[in-house]
Parts: C-alpha cells; structure tokens; sequence
C-alpha cells in the first residue's frame, strides 16, 4: 500500500507554547486511523495544520505524494482533505439538500449571470447538483428529511448531514473531530457501521479523532497517541491501547 498522508517533524508554537511537537505519521490509502490523547494534548491543532486553518513553523505534509503546506483551506478542500467538527457546523437554517448542495461548487459552476437570470445553463446545473445530492443523502437514509431545516434533525441525524456534506467534496481524506460527541450509545453504534460503510463505499481514508474508547478499539486499525503535542505511542490499535504509558497518561490508571 501506498501513503495518503505522509507528515514528518510538523510543529507549531503559539508564543512561548509549543502546541505540536516533531510529528511524524503515516496514513495508508484506504486506512481508518484514529488520534487520540488527553485534552489539549494537540490533537484539533493537528486537524488544523492540515487543512490550512494553521501554517507549521515547520515540517512536511503530503497528501498523495503531494505538499499541501502553504495553500489554503479552499485550495486544501480541492486537493481531496474534508473535515467535519467537534461541534456540529451545518447551516441549520437551510434544508437538508442545500447543505449537500453547498459543498459540491468545488464540481459544479455557473456564472453569476446565469445565478441571476436563471438560464437554462442554470437550470440545469442546479439539477444535476439536486440528483448528486439526493443521491449522497439516500446513502445516508437522509433523502425522506431533504426538504427539513438542519437543526431539525435529531442530533444522530445532524453528524451524518455534516458527513455527507463533506463526502461532496469528493475527498480523498476525511477527516472526523470527535465524531461521536453527545451521541448515546445506540447513536455511537449506528455511527461505528456508518463510518465503516463510508470508507469501504467510497473508497475514501479516514483519520478520525476520538475519545469514545469503545469506537476507537472497534474501528481503527491503527493509532497514533498525542500528549502534550507530542506523540506518545503510535502503531496497531490493540498494541497502542495496552501500553502502560497510554494508559497512564490518557486512560488515567
């Protein structure tokens, strides 16, 4: 197998805080990896420097053999990184589909004349956005509620909205920020299938960051541990979860 994302020595400082430290890991295509680690031990800033929202004082990122540092968020997004968040960002004001909607302008395009005078050029490109979005949210069992507010939904509902709004983008990289965050138990289930049926359906790598232990220990296949910014622990999920040291450090025994 080939790399997705390869980082080597990537750091930050935020003054005289040194936020990511020397990290060095290795996402193979088609992976489900997972990130874990005390409270601000760096794991969100990691997400950050990775799409753009944070330049590394130093360090490499490749995505696909190809350096990302540098460019954008939106130039990011193009290249095949999406993300959803620790807390949910949908535009809960706006129907299911358009949220799907705003995420696939990286695909489709029409001028602002067009937009204005609703040209048949318009016209279609719309229909063509409507088919490509209902067809993402019927995987997601989200077609029956397309028309529905957001914040509507039932929260359970709400993450796979903002999941499949970042698939739109047609990623190569998902990233996930604690994905299973204020869901019960029967959510974090159905959420442990769904991820798995993203990354087989749609042959897309996953690096999530999580601190529900039960999803982690069931879905990643491999972990790498931060504390403090740095990384404590890295390799195989069952080997990462028995070190002493990790369990010290973020399981707390």
């Amino acid at each position: 197998m080939s790399a997705m994302l390869e980082v080597k020595n990537l750091g930050i400082s935020f003054g005289g805080l040194r936020a990511v430290n020397a990290l060095d890991m290795t996402v193979e295509k088609g992976a489900l990896y997972g990130m874990i680690g005390p409270n601000g031990a760096g794991k969100t800033t990691v997400f950050n420097l990775l799409t753009g929202v944070y330049k590394p004082s130093e360090g490499s990122i490749l995505l696909d053999g190809e350096s990302i540092v540098g460019k954008s968020t939106a130039e990011i997004c193009k290249c095949g990184i999406a993300r959803t968040f620790q807390n949910i960002r949908l535009f809960k004001d706006l129907p299911v589909l358009d949220n799907v909607k705003a995420a696939l302008h990286n695909e489709y395009k029409y001028s602002f004349f067009s937009s204005i005078f609703h040209t048949p050029s318009y016209r279609r490109v719309e229909k063509e956005m409507d088919e490509k979005a209902l067809d993402l949210l019927k995987v997601f069992d989200l077609d029956g509620v397309a028309d529905y507010k957001a914040s509507n939904l039932p929260y359970g509902r709400q993450r796979k909205l903002e999941i499949a709004r970042a698939l739109a983008t047609d990623p190569k990289l998902l990233l996930l920020d604690e994905p299973a965050a204020g869901m019960n138990p029967n959510e974090t289930k159905e959420l442990m299938e769904t991820i798995h049926f993203v990354r087989d359906h749609f042959g897309v790598t996953i690096l999530l960051i999580e601190h529900d232990m039960k999803l982690v220990a069931g879905i990643c296949e491999e972990l790498t541990v931060l504390n403090f910014g740095e990384v404590l622990a890295q390799g195989k999920t069952s080997t990462v979860l028995s070190d002493p040291q990790v369990i010290t450090a973020y399981l707390g025994e």
